[in-house]
């Protein structure tokens, strides 16, 4: 097993019109396609616990109030090739029950569909934390995962 478990796993991303976002049981990220040949500069990114602000060249691309809520000083943001913008943001609840279904409070939610599915690979990141011995990340899960699925912490050993 080597590399991070969402990079083995891949990643379940949520198409927006400035790109996707996509989650992990620690952090959220929010990929932008910007012009190319965009520079640091030409960006400005506002990130706090409950809100974020992203403009390019003067042009509003994001803003809003957070779906949860994250630990500010921990956001960054990057810009990589001059054409992708790259913001992870570490939320403050780190369980598998904490599955954003959209990025910003009534705006770029997740389908159904992805829905689920970023709910069954929390659940599975959950597993392989919980048994780091084994490899889920190629995994099949059904059943109960929503919430994060059973919770096997209450069973005698």
């Amino acid at each position: 097993m080597s590399g991070p478990f969402e990079e083995r796993s891949g990643a379940v991303p949520c198409a927006t019109p400035w790109g996707c976002w996509y989650q992990t049981l620690e952090e959220v990220f929010i990929e932008v396609q910007v012009p190319p040949g965009t520079r640091a500069k030409d960006i400005q990114c506002n990130l706090q616990s409950r809100h974020l602000a992203l403009a390019v060249r003067g042009q509003e691309v994001l803003k809003g109030k957070l779906f949860d809520c994250t630990i500010a000083d921990e956001g960054t943001w990057t810009l990589e090739d001059r054409k992708l913008i790259r913001i992870v943001l570490m939320k403050t609840n780190r369980d598998a029950g904490n599955c954003w279904t959209s990025l910003l409070e009534n705006e770029y939610a997740a389908d159904p569909w992805v829905q689920d599915q970023m709910q069954r690979k929390l659940t599975l990141e959950r597993f392989q934390r919980e048994n780091p011995g084994f490899d889920f990340s190629g995994a099949e899960i059904s059943g109960n995962y929503s919430k994060g699925g059973p919770d096997f912490s209450k069973l005698e050993k």
